[in-house]
């Protein structure tokens, strides 16, 4: 017995979850100066909560030195 799914449903399901995580990554990535192909990584389980917290903090230390720089002048 394949239970409830079947393979072909874990195969679809995988693969839509795959979709739903790398998408977002894939287009939000490169505003970071993150190159896409990383993206992949959110396949992974803890692939997309890396991601999430090297895009957070990318973002707050960017800012940070911008405001150094602009104190400084």
């Amino acid at each position: 017995m394949t239970g409830s799914f079947g393979t072909g449903g874990m195969v679809t399901g995988f693969l839509f979850l795959a979709v739903i995580l790398v998408v977002p990554f894939w287009r939000i990535l490169p505003r970071f100066d993150i190159p896409a192909p990383f993206a992949l990584l959110a396949i992974l389980p803890m692939g997309a909560v890396i991601l999430l917290w090297v895009i957070a903090f990318r973002d707050g230390f960017r800012d940070r030195s911008a405001n150094r720089d602009e104190v400084s002048r």
